[in-house]
């Protein structure tokens, strides 16, 4: 008898993913892929951007060079895109798709929303828009403790807080993303660094800069918005194949889309408005009650922010770190595409 099929959500990761450690990951991981990634690469040089595979197996990493929006985002969603194509649908069956911040572009080509080259040119044309205008800044910082318990109190203690700053003349703070246990704040750098000044460290590292991030998921990041929908037409989007899940929860299903509409959300309230990837994963959880949560890579760091995710949500009665740890022990049900162990078991081997 022919086991029965895994069911999982399929998670893009966003900005911050391709880093010293990820340097060659298509290279390593994907040299099967040529054909896919030489179609990306007359969409770059049309843009007067180096080459994607030049930056892939660069002989160093250059925080300078790799981590700019226009550079970073191809790289991840490159890096993304095939780790889907790469999945076994023998062993898993993909029922939904959402990402984190960046990664909603590349959750739409994964779904089918988006042609491949489609979701290259959105990703490449809205790096290359950001990172022109690089507008404000972001950093992040936790709510949760080292056990990750949900701390409803200290959240709206530092939501309020951020009200606060934003609302001081000259001052621009919002909540960016809504990431698990941590807020992902975004701002002018008044707001950001009035932020700093108002809350303890934490972990030797927090409250912790972005580099080469800006304002992303606030008004400040309209006038990019309004370029992008100059720039990307409607025409490009379709039916998704697969229900995608964006950032603010909401459904998109198979054939009843209007495609209008999730272009007008992709370059209008997914640009300018707090995306809550805390949400997206509640959501998938239980709505489609998954088997897994496959997180694509290129990096292993949004794992974290999926499992605080699912604590948050009380999923399957998890309500601290040990209680996900356990589980993940036991029967795993998160499984990171950067981490060869766990890719293992989701994909075939490479001939």
């Amino acid at each position: 008898m022919t086991a029965r099929r895994k069911t999982a959500v399929v998670i893009c990761p966003g900005r911050g993913t391709y880093n010293k450690t990820e340097l060659g990951y298509l290279g390593r991981h994907h040299p099967d892929k040529a054909e896919l990634f030489a179609g990306f690469e007359p969409l770059r040089t049309a843009g007067g951007r180096e080459p994607l595979m030049a930056l892939d197996g660069a002989a160093a990493y250059s925080l300078s060079r790799h981590s700019r929006g226009d550079n970073a985002s191809v790289l991840i969603y490159a890096s993304t895109y095939a780790d889907f194509l790469s999945i076994d649908s023998e062993q898993v069956e993909v029922v939904a798709v959402t990402g984190n911040s960046m990664g909603w572009y590349s959750a739409l080509a994964c779904a089918g929303a988006l042609s491949p080259n489609d979701g290259f040119h959105v990703v490449d044309t809205m790096g290359a828009l950001m990172q022109d205008s690089l507008i404000g800044g972001q950093l992040i910082y936790p709510f949760v403790g080292d056990d990750w318990r949900y701390d409803a109190a200290r959240k709206a203690e530092l939501l309020a807080l951020v009200a606060a700053i934003g609302g001081r003349p000259g001052h621009v703070l919002a909540l960016s993303i809504d990431l698990g246990g941590m807020l992902v704040l975004a701002g002018d750098e008044a707001g950001l660094a009035a932020f700093e000044a108002a809350v303890p460290p934490l972990q030797e590292r927090f409250p912790m800069r972005l580099a080469n991030h800006a304002a992303f998921h606030t008004a400040l990041q309209a006038p990019v918005a309004a370029a992008g929908r100059e720039r990307l037409s409607a025409d490009m989007f379709g039916q998704p194949d697969l229900p995608l899940i964006d950032g603010r929860g909401q459904i998109w299903q198979p054939g009843a889309v209007e495609t209008k509409a999730l272009w007008r959300y992709t370059l209008d309230h997914q640009v300018v408005r707090t995306y809550d990837f805390t949400h997206a994963v509640r959501t998938a959880a239980r709505e489609f009650a998954p088997d897994l949560f496959i997180v694509t890579g290129p990096s292993t760091t949004l794992g974290g922010a999926v499992a605080q995710s699912l604590i948050l949500s009380d999923w399957r009665g998890m309500s601290a770190k040990a209680d996900f740890v356990s589980r993940q022990d036991s029967s795993p049900l998160l499984v990171s595409m950067g981490m060869d162990d766990q890719r293992a078991t989701v994909t075939k081997p490479l001939d």
